[in-house]
């Protein structure tokens, strides 16, 4: 397992180290996503690597992540994205694959120096293991698509899989976005406003998505799978992750 604890201003990323660790992250994820008081875990959990972002003073606890290094006979296809979309597409190729998942920063807290940690601990993450890149679920709140139509319209335009490496339907539930937007007029500003603070930053780094949504009635949420091919990133925003990653 890489080694890692990075500290920067008034915060630190460091792996969970005991049950206690992956308890608390389990809480936030269960304050996050389900509600005041309840707990997030799945049967992914025993196989991740669980991030930790507290106060370097307090300790207190404000973002957590989990990531899963897909390769061999656990490749993508084994991933928790995998029980929403067929990734079979994603399984050629040399290098794992790291699953992003989870990623919650505690409603209070809204420094974007959270998420940028975070980031930094993947890019430390991705060089340890070689990854070939980065996959996940980016979330909407709620599952009416319809409040969103501005993001799907700029997905639908810029953001979409390359046609050999994109992802096919295998939830009940899905939304094919593009079709329903494809008469809206893009207006990127509306767009931004609309899209979650992880998938920007997804696609700020050459990140794609699938071409349909799925509606997870589990989460109350709306998500669309997104990748980052790692030879893609932009140097400039590799060479800033990774001087920040130390």
């Amino acid at each position: 397992m890489v080694a890692l604890r990075i500290e920067r201003g008034r915060y630190v990323v460091r792996l969970a180290e005991t049950e206690a660790d992956i308890a608390a992250a389990q809480a936030l994820r269960g304050r996050c996503f389900r509600g005041e008081g309840m707990r997030d875990a799945d049967e992914f959990d025993a196989r991740a690597r669980h991030f930790l972002i507290e106060t370097r003073d307090e300790g207190a606890l404000v973002g957590c992540f989990r990531a899963l290094v897909l390769a061999g006979e656990t490749g993508p296809e084994h991933s928790y994205s995998a029980q929403y979309y067929d990734l079979s597409a994603l399984a050629s190729g040399s290098g794992p694959w790291c699953e992003l998942g989870r990623f919650c920063v505690a409603p209070e807290w809204t420094d974007p120096d959270i998420l940028r940690l975070g980031w930094a601990a993947l890019a430390r993450l991705v060089d340890g293991v070689g990854a070939r890149g980065l996959i996940g679920c980016s979330s909407f709140s709620g599952t009416d698509w319809r409040a969103y139509q501005d993001a799907f319209a700029s997905l639908a335009a810029r953001h979409l899989a390359p046609a050999l490496l994109r992802p096919g339907p295998r939830a009940p539930e899905t939304v094919a976005y593009p079709e329903m937007v494809a008469a809206r007029p893009l207006d990127l500003r509306a767009a931004q406003a609309q899209m979650p603070p992880l998938l920007r930053t997804y696609l700020s780094m050459g990140g794609w998505v699938s071409d349909h949504a799925v509606i997870d009635r589990d989460l109350g949420t709306l998500h669309v799978f997104t990748a980052i091919d790692i030879a893609a990133i932009p140097p400039a925003r590799a060479r800033a992750l990774r001087e920040l990653a130390g």
